[in-house]
């Protein structure tokens, strides 16, 4: 999806777009429009997913979508306003724009799978869910407690092979402490 899509392959897919779904915004219509007759437009164009994190980023809908109508965000200013929007994409015709479509199943559409690029803009733990970040910290959890576990038992068995009773009882109370507190420590997350 990072590979740069030719201006022939975006007007195909504006063209079959509008030729397929009814947008909810007549003047949505006409933005598309617009950019397929301007290629030096349409080479600034990006269609993306999440364009709210763009800096010049628009959302268009269809009437088979649930999202907003039409929204256009530029350096942190958000308008309804499509004609607005139209005004900035001719004033600002060497700017990237950022375009999201949203229609009933977007995400199994080939045409616009075919079209779509990477959102540079994305925060890096934008996909990440909540569970992938808990699943994570047990095992960097698991794993700094591994490592302490066998550095105390290497301590545990030097102090055996050499015979020092002192240093033995010593690491086996941090290992036993060590097992103790980790042991507590997954129970507490079992239970949220």
């Amino acid at each position: 999806m990072s590979t740069s899509i030719s201006i022939q392959d975006k007007k195909v897919f504006i063209n079959w777009f509008l030729a397929h779904y009814q947008l909810k915004k007549r003047e949505s219509v006409w933005i598309l429009n617009y950019l397929i007759n301007h290629d030096s437009l349409l080479n600034n164009v990006h269609f993306i997913r999440e364009a709210r994190f763009c800096p010049r980023g628009m959302i268009i809908s269809t009437q088979c979508s649930s999202e907003v109508a039409f929204r256009f965000y530029k350096d942190h200013i958000v308008t309804t306003d499509a004609e607005k929007s139209f005004h900035d994409i001719r004033l600002n015709r060497h700017e990237p724009i950022y375009i999201q479509l949203s229609f009933k199943n977007s995400h199994q559409s080939a045409e616009y799978s075919a079209v779509l690029e990477d959102n540079p803009f994305l925060p890096d733990d934008f996909f990440i869910t909540k569970r992938e970040k808990q699943l994570a910290k047990e095992f960097l959890n698991f794993t700094l407690f591994e490592a302490e576990k066998k550095q105390l038992m290497d301590k545990v068995d030097y102090a055996l092979d050499h015979q020092d009773r002192k240093r033995f009882i010593h690491y086996a109370n941090r290992l036993k402490k060590l097992n103790d507190d980790y042991d507590a420590d997954r129970l507490f997350i079992d239970d949220q």
